[in-house]
């Protein structure tokens, strides 16, 4: 059973990271919706207390009447900090689980993450959102909204892009300093630039950049199915904290 304060802490800053537009809550249960990016980590409901689950039937059926006002299908995002009946009554409906996702953390000073050259973060938002889309395969739709997300960012954060004159952007990053935490988000390497050691440069790139700040500890999030990112994860000295997973309603 992982460290409950530990798993608040990291989704305290991983909310304040990636931030939503729209922020309500039921109880415990953050409601987060935005409008202008399909983000799963921005749209959906995320119950933080395992205690609270009174009247969960009435509550998934309010939370998908907000979620209908904002044209999304209705998500719960399942952490340690969920409540157990919550998570029986989404499974004697169906809900399908998907997307399991592993939190990582690493003390910087013990992470290898020297050597390599030094990145400078983008002070250009637009542009990083252009390498990020490139990189990313992403539809040119999503610009707006991702630069509103960054924009509203408020912890420092640094924006990392490794390019060639050439080819253009390679691999990119969001690093995000919060206290003594230091968060990775948005990591990826273009598919045909990937097991070049690009995604592990920008990697150590950010996390210098972050060391430097005064960042003691970094954090990320990755899916357990990207076995070559988890153990790119593992050889760099970071450890496994939780997991998550999203679920659905049958039949989306």
């Amino acid at each position: 059973m992982p460290n409950l304060a530990i798993v608040r802490r990291l989704e305290a800053v991983g909310f304040r990271a990636w931030p939503a537009a729209s922020i309500q809550y039921d109880g415990s249960w953050q409601i987060r919706l935005t409008a202008g990016h399909p983000s799963k980590r921005l749209n959906s409901v995320n119950p933080l207390d395992p205690s609270d689950h009174d009247d969960i039937e009435i509550r998934v059926e309010r939370a998908a009447r907000r979620f209908d006002s904002y044209d999304r299908p209705l998500v719960f995002r399942q952490t340690p900090l969920a409540p157990p009946p919550l998570e029986s009554h989404l499974d004697a409906l169906g809900w399908r689980r998907f997307e399991e996702t592993i939190v990582m953390t690493g003390k910087i000073d013990s992470l290898d993450i020297d050597g390599g050259m030094d990145h400078l973060p983008l002070k250009d938002v637009g542009r990083y959102v252009d390498a990020s889309i490139a990189v990313h395969d992403r539809d040119q739709s999503l610009k707006p909204g991702l630069t509103e997300v960054l924009s509203a960012i408020r912890p420092p954060s640094g924006l990392f892009v490794l390019e060639e004159e050439k080819t253009g952007p390679l691999s990119t990053a969001l690093c995000v300093h919060d206290n003594d935490l230091a968060g990775l988000f948005e990591l990826a390497t273009r598919q045909d630039m990937r097991r070049a050691g690009h995604g592990r440069e920008v990697v150590r790139a950010a996390l210098r950049w972050a060391r430097h700040r005064g960042a003691e500890t970094a954090w990320l999030q990755v899916e357990s199915a990207n076995i070559a990112a988890v153990r790119l994860y593992e050889g760099l000295g970071f450890g496994e904290v939780y997991r998550y997973a999203y679920r659905q309603r049958p039949g989306y």
